[in-house]
This record gives structure tokens, C-alpha cells and sequence, in this order.
């Protein structure tokens, strides 16, 4: 193996330099514990002001635990939430949503490209009414999608309409959430709280820091004694400016956003190469900062040699992340590589 470099994920790239720096200087002196330091007021006012609406901030180690506790804010044992197919909570948390909430079935529903429709939602809400079923109770959304699709604000009010309907309330799942702003070019009010989002689970970790999500609750009243409920989750940190310190760096001169349209555009140079690539197809529209492509697997066994990491993903296309530390460069070698095999594989 020549080197090792990869897009296999986001979560691989190291802490941005903005946030590190935050930390450091969070680092100086004493602070008080358990969130009463500076740092995190500054953080979850930041986050108040970023989304210009008066909402209740929370931080949490990771993103299983956010949408976990979140989740579990808006029911009771005997509900339900639905949610696509393919969302995290479903496919990659090994139950926590159900385990924090003492057992709130998830119910699956479908729609093209990853995202949720109005009318499967509707669907499983109808579907049985009785008292043998578990009461929907909740939406969940994952902007982005598992597939690399974005809901536009459109698409959201439209699923806040059937929402409303039927006294659902709206969780989004936001893993990758400053990618689908960068993305869909819009303030980040427009595809939360104006389309009827009550809580957001906002990613640090994908986005250049250590660790660290923030919990907005956007409807205060789903957030009461949700600090309780983190204490007992083990999710409340004794330093928590270690947490939040990071988020001003981030939220700092929008570094977030530069973050996330730097990832969005390695992802693009990305997919317009492979597009060029004789063998090579596109299984889904690339929206954010991952491509899903069909690659013949002798290729990929000649790329992996070369020292790329990748994963194969759902359906068992190659998924491809880029992150605010992928370089031009480094996109460039990786399609170079691919040229060089189809010179010496392909006719």
C-alpha cells in the first residue's frame, strides 16, 4: 500500500483550525462546570442568533445520543415515529431510539431518493388506529439524507401540513444539516423552524469538530426537564466547554458554512470525474458532500490497493464523503487513479 487516504467518511477529518483555537483558548483558565461557563452561553446564543429565533440549546457527545434523547422528548413509551427506510435512527443506532424512550417503535416509511413523502407518512398513521398499535406521535427527517438528498423548504412545509394534521410533532435529524444549507443556499430558519421543524439535532462532528452536537428546540415546551433527561443518559458533560467552546469557533465568521460549501464542492468536482468514467454510474443525485456511485469491482479492489478508503453502502454502491479537510488535490488523484485503471482494464 502506497498511502492511505480516503472518503470513506466525514467523521474521519480532524478538528478545523477555528475550532481548535476555540478550545485552546477555552483551555487558559477555570471555568465553572456542568454548562455554567462562558463558552457554552456564548455557544447556545450563538446558535439563538444564527437561527433568529428564541430557542432552547442543548449539548451532547454525539449524534446517537441526540436524536435518542430528542425523540424521547416528544412521546411516551407506547408511540411511535416515523421515519424513512433508510434514516440513521433506523438503519445505524442499534436501537437507541427505542432504548431511550423505553420503547417507542419506529415506523418505516418510503419515498424516492431517501426522502420521507407526505402521503407514506399519512399512510402509516391511517393504517391502524386501534389500541393494539403504537400511537404515531413523531416525525423524523435526516436533511441531509442518508442518500445525499435534501429536503427543500418546500417539501418540509408540505410534511408539516400532515404533521399538523394529525398532532404529529417534527424532529430533523440534522448529521449533515450545514452541508443541505450550503447546498440549498438558504438561512438556516428556512428549512427549520419556518417549516415547522420543533427540534433540530445540528451537527458539530461531521463539520470540523472533535464532538459535539447541539439539541435546538425549537418548541420550547418539547425541551422541559430535557437536562434531567440528559443527566440520566450520561450525555451531561462535567466540562462542558470542551463541548461548546468548539461551537464558537464554528459559528464564528460562518465558518460552519464555509465548511460545509467547501465539502459540498470537493463533492461535486468529485462527481462530475466520475461521471467522465467509462464503467462508472451515479446511483443517486449528489446534492451535498457524498457521491453514491456503481464501481466494477475489480476497481475498487485496485483502488483499495492504492491505499483509498471507502465504504460500500446501501444496496452496495461505494459511498464517497468528502469533508472541510478534503483537498482539490486530493479529489484529483483519486479520479486520476481511476483513469489510470480504465488505460489499463478497459479495451
Amino acid at each position: 500500500m502506497s498511502r492511505s487516504e480516503q472518503f470513506a467518511s466525514d467523521n474521519y477529518s480532524g478538528i478545523c483550525p477555528q475550532a481548535w483555537g476555540a478550545m485552546a483558548e477555552a483551555n487558559r483558565m477555570d471555568e465553572p462546570a456542568y454548562g455554567e461557563d462562558q463558552w457554552t452561553t456564548r455557544a447556545a446564543d450563538g446558535l439563538r442568533e444564527l437561527f433568529d429565533t428564541d430557542c432552547e440549546v442543548f449539548f451532547v457527545f454525539n449524534g446517537t445520543a441526540a436524536n435518542s434523547l430528542a425523540l424521547a422528548s416528544m412521546g411516551q413509551s407506547f408511540h411511535s415515529v416515523i421515519c424513512h427506510e433508510l434514516a440513521h435512527i433506523e438503519t445505524d443506532e442499534c436501537g437507541g431510539p427505542e432504548y431511550a424512550s423505553n420503547g417507542a417503535k419506529l415506523l418505516l416509511g418510503t419515498g424516492a431518493d431517501g426522502k420521507l413523502t407526505p402521503q407514506s407518512i399519512e399512510h402509516l398513521v391511517t393504517k391502524r388506529t386501534d389500541i393494539h398499535y403504537p400511537k404515531p406521535r413523531a416525525v423524523s427527517l435526516t436533511q441531509a439524507t442518508e442518500v445525499g438528498t435534501v429536503y427543500t423548504p418546500e417539501e418540509l412545509r408540505a410534511i408539516r401540513s400532515v404533521a399538523d394534521q394529525y398532532r404529529l410533532n417534527v424532529h430533523m435529524d440534522g448529521a449533515r444539516f450545514a452541508n443541505a444549507v450550503a447546498a440549498l443556499d438558504v438561512h438556516p430558519s428556512e428549512i427549520t423552524w419556518k417549516a415547522g421543524v420543533d427540534v433540530l439535532c445540528f451537527s458539530g462532528t461531521k463539520n470540523g469538530l472533535a464532538m459535539g452536537e447541539a439539541v435546538i428546540f425549537f418548541n420550547r415546551d418539547l425541551a422541559e426537564d430535557f437536562e434531567w433527561r440528559c443527566k440520566q443518559a450520561g450525555q451531561l458533560a462535567s466540562k462542558m466547554r470542551y463541548i461548546s467552546a468548539p461551537w464558537c469557533g464554528l459559528l464564528k465568521d460562518n465558518v460552519w458554512l464555509d465548511n460545509a460549501r467547501h465539502a459540498n464542492a470537493c463533492a461535486e468536482q468529485l462527481e462530475q470525474g466520475l461521471a467522465r468514467s467509462p464503467g462508472v454510474s451515479l446511483r443517486y443525485p449528489r446534492q451535498v458532500n457524498g457521491v453514491f456511485a456503481d464501481l466494477p469491482e475489480p476497481l475498487q479492489a485496485f483502488l483499495r490497493n492504492k491505499g483509498w478508503r471507502f465504504y460500500n453502502f446501501i444496496g452496495g454502491c461505494s459511498r464517497l464523503m468528502c469533508s472541510w479537510s478534503t483537498s482539490t488535490e486530493q479529489v484529483d488523484r483519486f479520479l486520476a487513479d481511476i483513469d489510470h485503471w480504465n488505460r489499463n482494464h478497459r479495451g
